[in-house]
């Protein structure tokens, strides 16, 4: 018989314990993240890229850009789409192969993030009106699984997204030629949206959980500002469910540590708001 289920029922009752106390089982307070680390520009070939590590999670963001037809009902707007790679070597939960559930919630909750607060201005990358747009790929390579991979995962997509320059392009409309430019200029990006993500363990809310809290959490909630105090996303995550004052606490707690975050972004890609 495998020791799994009872170490996990030992590991969620020193949690639980610890909680009732006040404290969390690396010594963070409830509304503590665990260290954050931040590099920009890691992949060379990539118009953008950020590596980030928060904790001992690790993920790799990478920004390419491309020309192709807008959506038919958004002729008038670039395109952008968000995939998730869960590298097997990450964690031994993850499978090769096509991407799974967890894969597909992630890339979602961090698109919906940026796109809902309308950080890229995606009417800026028209080339031609119904017809021709810049593309945004955000590749996001998860290295290292130690809970939270949604708030590790927004600030390396935002940080690449930053830093990312893309070719000037001229188009002959006689000829329909595209053609590329020597010169470079900066997506343009105009909010700076970030997640700030919180488990419900025990009926206590704590920030940024480790994959140890994340293993005995009842419920997940995250919450995504950008600068100006505008609320993008929420997305519930898992199963259990949150009083009133518990979803107010996690919007009034994420306006904060979200412009702790930001302000941490920012003066790692040196860049200021838009």
């Amino acid at each position: 018989m495998s020791d799994a289920p009872v170490m996990a029922g030992i590991m969620r009752d020193r949690i639980l314990n610890l909680l009732k106390e006040g404290k969390r089982i690396d010594g963070r307070g409830f509304e503590d993240y665990r260290d954050v680390e931040i590099k920009t520009n890691v992949i060379e070939k990539a118009e953008g890229s950020a590596w980030v590590r928060l904790g001992e999670t690790r993920v790799l963001v990478g920004i390419k850009v491309d020309v192709g037809e807008p959506f038919p009902d958004l002729p008038d707007r670039g395109v952008m789409t968000t995939n998730v790679e869960l590298v097997p070597l990450a964690s031994p939960t993850f499978e090769p192969g096509p991407p799974d559930e967890n894969a597909i919630e992630l890339a979602r909750i961090v698109d919906r993030g940026i796109r809902e607060s309308q950080a890229v201005e995606l009417e800026k990358l028209v080339i031609v009106p119904g017809k021709l747009v810049r593309v945004i790929f955000i590749d996001v390579h998860v290295l290292d699984h130690d809970g939270n991979l949604i708030d590790a995962t927004g600030l390396g997509a935002m940080a690449a997204l930053l830093t990312a320059r893309i070719p000037k392009l001229e188009y002959n409309g006689e000829t329909g030629e595209l053609v590329r430019l020597d010169e470079y200029e900066p997506l343009p990006v105009r909010h700076v949206p970030l997640p700030v993500t919180f488990a419900k363990i025990g009926g206590n809310m704590v920030v940024d959980p480790s994959l140890d809290e994340e293993r005995v959490m009842e419920s997940r909630i995250t919450v995504t500002f950008d600068e100006t105090g505008h609320v993008s996303a929420v997305q519930k995550g898992e199963g259990g469910s949150f009083k009133l004052e518990e979803v107010m606490y996690a919007v009034d707690t994420a306006m904060r540590k979200s412009s702790e975050l930001r302000e941490m972004l920012l003066s790692s890609v040196d860049r200021g708001l838009p």
